[in-house]
């Protein structure tokens, strides 16, 4: 009886093993069922994340990107030909960037634009300058392709130049753990032990990124919506105004340069 019933157990685990790893209830595949991304080398992971966000046509990313002690929150939506979205710090006026090809658009609050104002030798000029701010208050105003700023905000709207360098770690690579990020099951890439940043990739059909940590502790990224299409156009005229000679755009401290590096804090998020 006893032969008989060590027969049965041993039928029972032949037939149960497309299902457990083991009949003793040994630990699930965490790849079972994925892409399987998550079983090659670190180094490979990354490589297929970032050729993939190359590869698709648009992305949505949210999230806090740390520059020069200052805390930025940005909410873009970029595709191939230009991008759209907003951002925000407490240090600084929100403001919303726009780009349909090379023309690029900001729009902002009037608080925003009196920090650029040209230093006024009299109170007339000083009220003037203010008026002209009062001017571009939530209205399109067209950058310039020679004005300095306009490389600095265009690094905003660019997807390529924007993930190429948010999806680049730094140090040794190792893969880390399986987890999820919003319903999707991911595997962990880390660089020098997660202070060179970290990503987690998709499982789940093509191995997009969906969440990058910025080196050094410098924010965090989710990205979504992959290939997902927007509508992008130029505003209408009655939205836009020129901004004049009395007044510049405001960069330096006013968000994240896309000047700086990409090894910590003050970093740009893009690179």
């Amino acid at each position: 009886m006893r032969t008989r019933n060590a027969a049965l157990v041993g039928a029972l685990c032949v037939g149960l093993s497309a299902v457990l790893t083991a009949c003793g209830g040994g630990a699930e595949d965490p790849d079972a069922g994925t892409n399987g991304v998550g079983k090659l080398e670190p180094a490979a992971i990354q490589d297929k994340a970032r050729a993939a966000a190359r590869g698709a046509d648009a992305v949505h990313l949210s999230g806090n990107v740390v520059s020069q002690g200052r805390t930025y929150r940005i909410d873009m939506r970029l595709k191939k030909n230009g991008g759209t979205g907003r951002v925000s710090s407490s240090a600084a006026s929100s403001f919303e960037l726009l780009r349909v090809g090379d023309d690029l658009y900001l729009k902002a609050p009037a608080g925003f634009w009196a920090k650029g104002a040209t230093p006024a030798p009299s109170a007339t000029a000083k009220g003037d300058a203010s008026s002209a701010a009062g001017k571009l208050d939530d209205k399109y105003v067209k950058v310039p392709g020679d004005d300095p700023a306009y490389q600095q905000f265009r690094g905003f709207t660019d997807k390529d130049v924007l993930l190429d360098g948010l999806l680049a770690l730094h140090g040794t690579l190792a893969r880390g753990d399986h987890g999820t990020v919003g319903g999707v099951r991911t595997i962990r890439v880390t660089g020098a032990k997660g202070g060179g940043g970290t990503m987690d990739v998709s499982l789940t059909g093509t191995p997009y990124p969906v969440r990058v940590q910025r080196a050094g502790g410098a924010g965090q990224l989710e990205l979504d919506g992959w290939g997902k299409d927007f509508a992008l156009a130029v505003p209408d005229k009655n939205q836009t105004v020129d901004y004049g000679k009395q007044l510049r755009i405001p960069s330096g401290g006013a968000l994240p340069s896309s000047k700086e590096g990409s090894s910590g804090e003050g970093a740009n998020p893009g690179g």
